[in-house]
């Protein structure tokens, strides 16, 4: 149960409530756009779409796709540990909803969480009454946190991950931060820098805890095997490499390098994944500045033999990618962007090519790094020589996969451990 609340815990309130009017409609406006219903829409509002099933339910909430599909290997292996359980699982963004929704395990359902102000939180929590709420990140919602902890729900933090930015802004509210952090049984971090932030920030220190990053134990992504099928054929067994999640900025220096790969291997295919496929206007320009012949994927355009980069502009179909190439850079990392998941490439047998600014996925990379599974750059011509060498010399290509393999296995007992904790300190049974 926290404390008595602050001074600024209450303006914080006071303040939410005068502009919920006003959020409502900018965030209304975004799920229209969409084309989320109505009924869905009034789930930001707190008013649920679905029942509430009968007997224990299990409550998460995450920001964002990555971490919403996170956690979904998680609520697998508690399903079956708790087979009498169900599981709700609450994100912000259609995309994550979407995404969400194709893979939901067992006795598992999803809504959008309500707003952090008094009317839609009380509407959420009433009906919901949920037995454990698990957060997932630094998505940090303090009514929502507090009103469920003095209702009772046993809270955890999963996957905690604080930035520089909020440990200095939290620093300067000691009093307020030690409030919302007191609502919590469980912090779960994913190294050891934000668990010493969170004590000093005021965290009890019984309650914090080394954990590992969720986002490199999530299921193996998804494989259509008809469009792979499809694709292989189309390709007719030309080389191919995989640039992925790359972000503005990036494609730039991927592009340089495949035309540097090109002069050795003029039928090379670079299949290009942005990590925002809305920016197909930007990447058919960045395209055309390079003077490469690109067909994309959304509009249905086919890979002839002058296709030298085919853009899959789509969601939901990385896994079928990553199913058609052993070789994949992953991008958000050649800006300080943070870096993406590697273990899902490594999933699927993939070597994996990375360049610095992966910070996001420090702890993850790191073994990969070491082992050799990963390959880290800096440059255009880093990148072509590394693709070039897995190109050209086959075994160094397996030793790397292997490696690669090998780190993705030893993540299987750190997610039993992870459940062990969340179990114990829920009093989850």
């Amino acid at each position: 149960m926290p404390e008595r609340p602050t001074l600024l815990y209450r303006l914080y309130c006071g303040l939410t409530s005068l502009v919920e009017p006003f959020a409502w409609r900018t965030i209304q406006k975004k799920l229209q756009a969409a084309d989320v219903s109505v009924a869905r829409q009034r789930e930001r509002l707190g008013h649920a779409s679905l029942p509430r099933p009968d007997g224990q339910l299990i409550w998460f909430h995450a920001a964002s796709v990555g971490e919403s599909l996170s956690v979904l290997s998680l609520i697998k292996r508690m399903g079956d540990r708790l087979p009498d359980a169900h599981f709700l699982i609450t994100s912000g963004t259609p995309t994550s909803a979407a995404l969400i929704e194709k893979r939901l395990p067992t006795r598992t359902r999803h809504q959008y969480p309500p707003l952090d102000t008094g009317g839609p939180v009380k509407r959420f929590l009433d009906h919901w009454q949920p037995n454990a709420g698990i957060f997932v990140e630094s998505e940090i919602w303090p009514r929502l946190i507090v009103e469920s902890a003095r209702r009772g729900v046993p809270l955890a933090l999963l996957n905690a991950r604080l930035s520089e930015k909020s440990v200095k802004g939290w620093s300067q509210r000691p009093q307020t931060a030690r409030f919302i952090l007191d609502s919590f049984r469980l912090f779960l971090t994913q190294n050891d820098r934000t668990a010493g932030n969170l004590i000093g920030l005021g965290a009890n220190p019984d309650h914090v805890q080394r954990g590992t990053n969720l986002k490199a134990m999530s299921d193996p992504l998804p494989v259509d095997q008809d469009v792979l099928d499809g694709i292989r054929k189309e390709i007719s067994g030309r080389p191919v490499w995989i640039a992925s999640s790359t972000h503005d900025g990036e494609e730039e220096t991927v592009l340089a390098a495949h035309t540097r790969l090109l002069k050795r291997w003029p039928n090379l295919l670079l299949l290009l994944i942005p990590r925002h496929p809305d920016r197909r206007d930007d990447v058919a320009a960045i395209l055309k500045e390079a003077g490469l012949k690109a067909s994309f994927r959304m509009a249905a355009e086919p890979i002839t033999e002058t296709i030298q980069v085919y853009v899959a502009d789509t969601l939901g179909e990385t896994g079928t990618w990553y199913a058609l190439c052993p070789i994949v850079f992953l991008g958000g990392s050649l800006k300080e962007i943070g870096g993406h998941n590697p273990f899902e490439p490594a999933q699927a047998g993939a070597a994996v090519i990375t360049g610095p600014g992966y910070f996001n996925f420090a702890e993850t990379f790191a073994p990969l790094v070491k082992s050799g599974g990963a390959i880290k750059v800096q440059s255009a011509q880093d990148l072509s020589e590394t693709v070039e060498r897995w190109l050209t010399v086959e075994s160094a290509l397996r030793e790397a996969q292997a490696a690669a393999s090998a780190c993705v296995k030893t993540q299987e007992d750190a997610l039993d451990a992870v459940l062990d904790t969340l179990c114990k300190r829920l009093d989850l049974t």
